[in-house]
């Protein structure tokens, strides 16, 4: 077998700018977001403006949480390598975190706006699912949150393109591509909760089941990775937080249906 070449994480390099497919990757992934998002807005009666006045605020400061929940996680090394802990672009976000930072935003925006958050949450949950399913391949290209080893003829037997074999080939071993399985779990997770969309479901409980089917999967993904934050030498941070995601989902599912949430309106009509 002859020398497998990665293929490279540089899309365009013009000098003192350097323009990185991972970057490329999440932004179409925000577009097609947004995109949807404002089209399902303009549907539901809110002004067609509203998500990229949201997105004005919630990018930048999911981007800078997911980065800040990743560096105090890896504290260890950042602390010893202060320098890098802006090198955004070489990878190293935690969706947790951006999760974080972008429902925060949310809430405080709908605030101001006299907006339901649970209305503007259904509604975008379908994006937010479908941009995590295309800037996994930001981390393909990176050559990251890749699993354990394995062989070729394991990848082979997938029947994945070989380009995506060859892209998992790194340091002289094959790895798990646990981008992809994220990836696909999370697009049958989109048409899921297009599906679901069509039901009639009280306010929020479609962005809880966009928590709930994202926290399994990740779940178990998570146990295949190398890279995984640890909260404690046998803890992954990524396996309790969705755990714990998944039963306060449920919980709060559970405890508005039995009060009959006094705010019954489906999500077909919001």
């Amino acid at each position: 077998m002859g020398s497998i070449q990665p293929l490279s994480r540089v899309a365009l390099d013009l000098g003192p700018i350097t323009i990185y497919w991972y970057g490329i990757i999440i932004g179409f992934g925000i577009f097609l977001g947004w995109f949807l998002a404002t089209k399902e807005a303009e549907k539901s009666g809110l002004n067609k403006d509203i998500f990229s006045d949201l997105l004005l605020w919630a990018i930048p400061i999911a981007i800078i949480s997911a980065r800040i929940y990743y560096v105090l996680f890896k504290w260890d090394y950042y602390v010893k390598n202060p320098s890098e802990i802006l090198a955004i672009w070489q990878g190293g976000i935690a969706i947790h975190g951006a999760l974080i930072g972008g429902i925060i935003t949310a809430v405080i925006f709908a605030k101001k706006k006299n907006v339901s958050f649970w209305k503007l949450a259904d509604i975008a949950a379908p994006s937010i699912i479908l941009g995590q399913a295309i800037g996994r391949w930001g981390n393909f290209m990176n050559q990251e949150a890749h699993g354990t080893a394995v062989t070729r003829s394991f990848l082979e037997n997938l029947n994945l393109p070989d380009f995506i074999i060859n892209q998992m080939y790194i340091g002289g071993s094959y790895y798990h591509p646990t981008f992809l399985y994220e990836s696909l779990w999370s697009l049958l997770g989109f048409s899921l909760l297009i599906i679901l969309r069509k039901f009639p479901l009280y306010r929020g409980e479609l962005f809880f089941s966009y928590i709930i089917w994202y926290s399994i999967g990740r779940f178990f993904i998570e146990g295949l990775r190398t890279d995984s934050l640890m909260l404690t030498d046998s803890l992954r941070i990524a396996q309790v937080l969705s755990l714990l995601l998944i039963g306060i989902a449920v919980f709060i599912i559970g405890i508005r249906r039995w009060k009959g949430f006094s705010n019954n309106k489906s999500a077909k009509s919001i």
